[in-house]
């Protein structure tokens, strides 16, 4: 079994939240992440990226 967990925060779902399904489950946060998410869109002919959103992952660790 790993020491080592990941753990999105979904969609509804807020930060605090995330933090404790974690504690819940037994791990601390030890590193936090943070992905833009884009959307293809079509303007005068060319592709752009629009961000949309973001992603947020924290990695925890089992406590000890």
């Amino acid at each position: 079994m790993s020491n080592k967990k990941i753990f999105r925060v979904e969609e509804e779902e807020t930060i605090d939240h995330c933090l404790n399904r974690m504690k819940d489950e037994g791990y601390v946060p030890v590193r936090r992440m943070e992905k833009p998410i884009f959307e293809e869109k079509k303007q005068n002919g060319e592709t752009i990226h629009v961000p949309i959103g973001r992603e947020i992952v924290f990695e925890g660790k089992k406590k000890a």
